[in-house]
């Protein structure tokens, strides 16, 4: 499973978690959502760092591989690669 896709199921399933706790006190639904959002932001720093960096990791190689690509085609094009002769 992709890391992003952890990360992000990982992030909803705190707030419903937290959401499911604070539910019985019997606030307004609305206070019930706002509670569970600004407690499961910084539980999740915490909790899922270590999805995070994974997630930041595979992003990371990503755009290094896309700018490689990137940099390999320009000097194609630009006549620069000396691979053809």
């Amino acid at each position: 499973m992709s890391p992003a896709v952890k990360y992000t199921l990982g992030r909803i399933g705190l707030f419903v978690v937290i959401g499911a706790v604070v539910y019985p006190f019997g606030l307004n639904l609305f206070v019930t959502l706002m509670i569970a959002l600004v407690v499961s932001m910084p539980l999740s720093y915490f909790a899922l760092r270590k999805w995070r960096e994974q997630m930041a990791e595979r992003i990371d190689g990503s755009v290094r591989r896309r700018k490689e690509e990137k940099q390999r085609l320009r000097a194609a094009l630009s006549g620069d690669d000396e691979n053809d002769k």
